[in-house]
């Protein structure tokens, strides 16, 4: 069991981590290499440390170290853990906290596309959706209804930030996912065409998938068309809040795929209607 550290001064800079650096700046903290992030809850700790990710510190309630994260806990019995009361707490870091537990963690490398998809049947691809929020729920769908895997672009919001990571339940930690980028597709798209969605639906095309954009329009078939389910491999690609998906991405998917709705109403929040693909569409041929 790790030794608890009591806080008795805010300005120590163990605690930047957590008080002073913002996410933007915890993401670039070992530059060129990783960087940091934090993350909040038991549960959500429990499921980053259960997916191999390594604890720098914990920052916690004093009551959780023999409470609900003793067992988290016992896990990293060499990892410093800073202690306070709740409110002590609040006030050095600005917000309530979601069960009295926050830890720093270390960032891993971006998996390539191919092999996050190299096993897969179902993925949801995420275009600019910028809420952490939704991001985080988005992920928790992902992860109970049946998709293998999520690619973002890199608009997007990062799952790992620390309200997307709560959000989603630690499924950040399970579903595999990457952002969309030079560093994770092959480098040989021409200065003709874009990144997304040029290059990277023709490659989702490539490893054999069918591409199925979530959006409105003349030619959209239903979500329950048969035909999607018979797909061998299908990703289902989803736009950012207000706009949705942009024209271009559109025109070139396999698919454009609408969700039936009543009285009037036009469209659902890109989490909710992500919750109702994947459950329709997740299902295997």
């Amino acid at each position: 069991m790790p030794k608890m550290i009591e806080i008795t001064d805010f300005s120590a800079p163990e605690l930047d981590l957590y008080a002073r650096l913002s996410e933007n700046q915890l993401r670039t903290y070992y530059e060129p290499k990783g960087g940091l992030f934090i993350t909040e809850s038991p549960k959500v700790i429990e499921r980053a440390l259960d997916a191999g990710y390594e604890p720098l510190s914990f920052l916690m309630e004093k009551k959780q170290f023999s409470g609900e994260a003793k067992e988290l806990l016992e896990k990293c019995p060499n990892v410093p853990v800073y202690a306070a009361e709740l409110a002590v707490i609040k006030k050095l870091t600005g917000y309530e906290l979601t069960r009295g537990a926050l830890c720093a963690m270390k960032r891993k490398d971006l998996p390539s596309v191919e092999d996050i998809c190299k096993n897969a049947a179902r993925i949801a691809v995420l275009e600019d959706v910028v809420n952490p929020t939704n991001v985080g729920a988005i992920f928790r769908s992902a992860a109970a209804l049946g998709m293998d895997a999520v690619l973002l672009t890199p608009a997007c919001s990062d799952p790992l930030y620390r309200r997307s990571a709560r959000v989603s339940m630690g499924t950040v930690f399970q579903v595999p996912w990457t952002f969309l980028s030079s560093a994770t597709l092959p480098c040989n798209f021409t200065k003709q065409e874009s990144l997304w969605p040029d290059f990277g639906l023709s490659f989702l095309h490539k490893l054999g998938f069918k591409t199925a954009a979530m959006a409105l329009s003349d030619d959209s078939v239903s979500i329950d068309d048969p035909v999607l389910l018979s797909e061998e491999k299908l990703a289902i690609i989803l736009g950012t809040e207000g706009d949705g998906l942009a024209a271009k991405t559109i025109a070139d998917c396999d698919y454009t795929v609408k969700i039936p709705m009543s009285h009037d109403v036009d469209s659902l929040n890109v989490a909710a209607a992500s919750a109702v693909a994947f459950w329709q569409l997740g299902r295997r041929p």
